[in-house]
Formats: C-alpha cells, sequence, structure tokens
C-alpha cells in the first residue's frame, strides 16, 4: 500500500476505538434493553443494570482517549471532496455523537449518585459526582432515557449517511473508517 493511500484513511487507533465505540454503545443498549425481560428485582435484571452503568462508563474512559486521537492526529480528506452542506452536515453530526458519548455517560453517573446508588467500574466504586437528590436524579433520568432514545436516531443518521457515500456518492467516507485495510 502506499504512503497516499494511507494518508487517505484513519490511523489503526481509530478505526479500532471507532469500531469499539459501536460495540460498547451497542452493548450498553442491549443491556438496558434487555433487563426489561425479566422481573423486578431479580438478579438477572439487577445485572444487566449493573453491566449497564459499567459499559456506559467504559464509554466515557473510550470516548476521551478517542477525543485525544482526534484532536492530535490529522483527519484524512474525504475523496472526492463532499459539497459545503455535506461537510457543514457531517462535522455537525459528529459534534453531536461527541456530545452524545460524553454526555450520556456522565448523566448515568449523576444519576446514581443523586440516587444515592454505588457506581461501579469493573470492580471498583467510582465516587458520587453529585449529594442524594430524588429530585434531581428523576429529572436527569428522564432527560437521559430521552437523550437515549434520540442517540438511536443519531446513531443511524451516521450509519445510514456512510452507507449512502458509499453506495450512492460513491466516495470514500466508508473505506477511510474500515478496519483490516492498511
Amino acid at each position: 500500500m502506499s504512503t497516499t493511500d494511507i494518508r487517505q484513511r484513519f490511523s489503526s487507533l481509530s478505526i479500532t476505538l471507532h469500531w469499539l465505540m459501536v460495540l460498547l454503545i451497542s452493548a450498553v443498549y442491549a443491556a438496558i434493553l434487555l433487563r426489561e425481560n425479566y422481573p423486578k428485582g431479580t438478579d438477572m435484571r439487577e445485572g444487566l443494570k449493573s453491566w449497564h452503568f459499567i459499559l456506559g462508563l467504559a464509554v466515557l474512559a473510550l470516548v476521551i482517549i478517542r477525543l485525544v486521537a482526534r484532536l492530535s492526529q490529522r483527519k484524512p480528506p474525504v475523496t472526492p471532496e463532499p459539497s459545503a452542506w455535506q461537510a457543514l452536515l457531517a462535522n455537525a453530526t459528529h459534534l453531536a455523537l461527541y456530545a452524545f458519548m460524553l454526555a450520556m455517560p456522565l448523566a448515568g453517573w449523576v444519576i446514581l449518585s443523586a440516587s444515592g446508588k454505588p457506581i461501579p467500574f469493573f470492580g471498583l466504586e467510582l465516587p458520587a459526582l453529585v449529594g442524594q437528590s430524588k429530585t434531581l436524579a428523576g429529572q436527569v433520568k428522564d432527560w437521559h432515557e430521552t437523550v437515549g432514545t434520540i442517540g438511536y436516531f443519531l446513531i443511524g443518521f451516521h450509519a445510514l449517511a456512510a452507507l449512502f457515500h458509499h453506495y450512492i456518492v460513491k466516495d470514500d467516507t466508508l473505506r477511510r473508517m474500515l478496519p483490516g485495510r492498511h
């Protein structure tokens, strides 16, 4: 592979973090949705909720690493160059996705903190971010659930845009982020 081909792609680190985030976010959604299949108070339901919290905090940790990687590395250009409105929409979508990946785990952490519950993270217990407040916990939980629903559409739009660029526009938007091509 030529040096030009490599410069047209994201780094191996960025690609790995992207697809790891896809898996983690899918697991976060799966855990919270699957819990509905079990009666309240059962071990399985509580275990799925715990995994939702733990994996959500893993998203927070990885998005911070991902942001550092993104800001420290050059973003490869799309070939052929997209129109100004497409570039603006792509940038807005990416900004929204990063805000989502930061805000949702932080909101979950606030919910647990305000509820007076432990904040589990792979065998550790993280400190509370706020004092106990049932009112705050309820308000942030409502927001968290609403934004979680919006997240489906945001993620779906991102995936559809990548497929649109690959199959309709026929640019290299998707190929720049596919694994195993370096």
